[in-house]
């Protein structure tokens, strides 16, 4: 199974209250998510649109862990996040939201918008725009039964019945 979508990139050390600015935080998720990466892009939640995949280089999720920041990712329409390497309570946060948090070595070859298929069973990313493959992470099949029932929650409620 393959995956596309839009990339949205961003750089080094995108953290929590970059992704969810505090200053938003005691908002509902669906009026908070407009302030997305406000404070280094303040088009961000405009230019966002449902199936858009957020790449990110290193450290992709570090500070707080708490959950809004990948909760306000999910409310605009991201399912996929892409970096070379993350923050592990982020990392784990976006799965047990169903998003599927994916490594890959190579994201600075990947540009704003380009337009990328991700093969996560082989651990394949190709990106369109410039017709080359990227070596990702392969995604174990039971961590993409969480992400494709949106959720551990959701999956707990179905296999705990």
């Amino acid at each position: 199974m393959k995956i596309n979508g839009r990339s949205l990139k961003y750089g080094d050390n995108i953290n929590t209250d970059i992704i969810s600015p505090p200053a938003y935080m005691e908002l509902p998720i669906k009026e908070a998510a407009k302030y997305t990466m406000s404070p280094i892009d303040t088009e961000f939640s405009t230019i966002c649109e449902a199936g858009d995949i957020f790449v990110a280089e290193n450290n992709l999720g570090s500070g707080s862990s708490r959950e809004t920041a990948p909760l306000m990712l999910k409310e605009l329409g991201i399912k996929v996040v892409i970096a070379k390497s993350f923050a592990r309570i982020f990392y784990r946060n976006c799965i047990n939201l169903g998003i599927l948090a994916i490594q890959c070595e190579e994201t600075e070859k990947i540009k704003m918008f380009d337009n990328l298929e991700i093969d996560y069973i082989n651990g394949i990313i190709f990106n369109k725009n410039k017709n080359e493959r990227y070596r990702c992470e392969k995604i174990p099949q039971h961590i993409m039964e969480f992400v494709e029932m949106d959720g551990l929650i959701n999956y707990l409620k179905k296999n705990l019945k």
